[in-house]
């Protein structure tokens, strides 16, 4: 086997261990709320944290968490490949329950005063989200419980979302419903739900 050829072999196998999206595991039956806070009590104390401190609701969180990271505390953003197999890096620096990105983390730490704040901590990544919503809440007037308008400036960054760069992104607008249709089916779900008593 010539060199290059082991040496490429080496790349692929490195890059498939670490690939994976992390080794944080995912609760069972993510369509269910109260499935989610059966097997994990922790993240309630966590949601409820949050929303009376920053006033994000539980179930607003709970959507743009599943659809950020599918509820898994080492999930990170696919490798980027050249040439179809050279991985090159992640396509951003998103980690995370909440998928923040590095620059934004930072920004938190630096105005919530959070410095030991880590993204793989649902605590940690609950109250990033509600201080980033409240701050969306009031630079551009989205109300709390508007979990498809918070998911665009989540995406987007709120300068985005005020020039409406969204507006370009079909399958962004579907992704953000979809995010809204959780948020009320969680919402529903959570009424019923002896763990969010």
């Amino acid at each position: 086997m010539s060199r290059v050829l082991r040496a490429l072999v080496i790349v692929l196998l490195a890059a498939s261990c670490g690939g994976g999206g992390g080794s944080g595991t995912s609760p069972r039956n993510l369509d269910n709320a109260c499935s989610i806070l059966e097997q994990r009590p922790g993240y309630y104390r966590a949601f409820r944290s949050a929303e009376r401190r920053w006033g994000v609701p539980v179930h607003v969180q709970m959507a743009t968490i599943y659809q950020e990271s599918k509820f898994d505390s080492d999930a990170r953003t696919p490798f980027r490949y050249r040439l179809g197999v050279i991985p090159i890096g992640r396509q951003s620096s998103a980690f995370g329950y909440s998928q923040a990105l590095d620059g934004t983390w930072d920004e938190y730490l630096a105005d919530a005063g959070r410095r030991s704040a880590r993204r793989d901590n649902i605590r940690d990544a609950t109250d990033f989200m509600g201080w980033y919503m409240d701050q969306s809440r009031k630079e551009l007037g989205i109300p709390m419980s508007d979990a498809r308008r918070h998911y665009l400036a989540y995406h987007e960054g709120r300068a985005g979302y005020r020039r409406g760069t969204y507006n370009a992104k079909s399958w962004l607008l579907r992704v953000s419903t979809q995010v809204g249709e959780r948020a009320v089916l969680y919402e529903r779900q959570l009424r019923t739900c002896r763990a969010a008593r």
